[in-house]
């Protein structure tokens, strides 16, 4: 068997890693980079199960056989935690841009710092101003 067929789950892991990082690095719309931010993520918990599966490996249930593999289940169970977390965390994620397009009207990370940078300059030539 090639060396490609052997490990092709962690050249999956590898390209959708990159894929999610290239989505979050170029992409100026925050939507687009939770979406990467999802892509990177998935990639690491397929990185996890990856490596808890073992070759003829079977679940870790004694039955009695010496000779018996069993796969390492504790990789699973963090995924299925970390698989949580995540929801929570693109749930506060998407509310958060949800609530800088209310207040900026956009979700677009140059628009954003135009903005940003304008109500800036404005707050500091009204502090300027003398009081009358």
């Amino acid at each position: 068997m090639s060396e490609i067929a052997a490990h092709w789950n962690y050249y999956l892991v590898i390209i959708l890693m990159m894929l999610g990082f290239y989505a979050v690095i170029a992409r100026g719309n925050m939507v687009k980079k939770m979406v990467g931010l999802n892509i990177f993520q998935t990639s690491v918990f397929m990185l996890y199960i990856s490596v808890g599966k073992i070759d003829g490996g079977t679940a870790p249930i004694l039955t009695g056989d010496p000779a018996s593999v069993y796969s390492n289940p504790l990789p699973h169970v963090l995924i299925l935690t970390a698989i949580v977390v995540g929801v929570a965390t693109t749930a506060v994620g998407y509310a958060l841009i949800i609530r800088i397009y209310e207040a900026y009207g956009t979700i677009e990370d140059d628009e954003m710092a135009v903005l940003i940078d304008s109500d800036q300059d404005a707050r500091e030539r009204a502090d300027a101003e003398p009081a009358s």
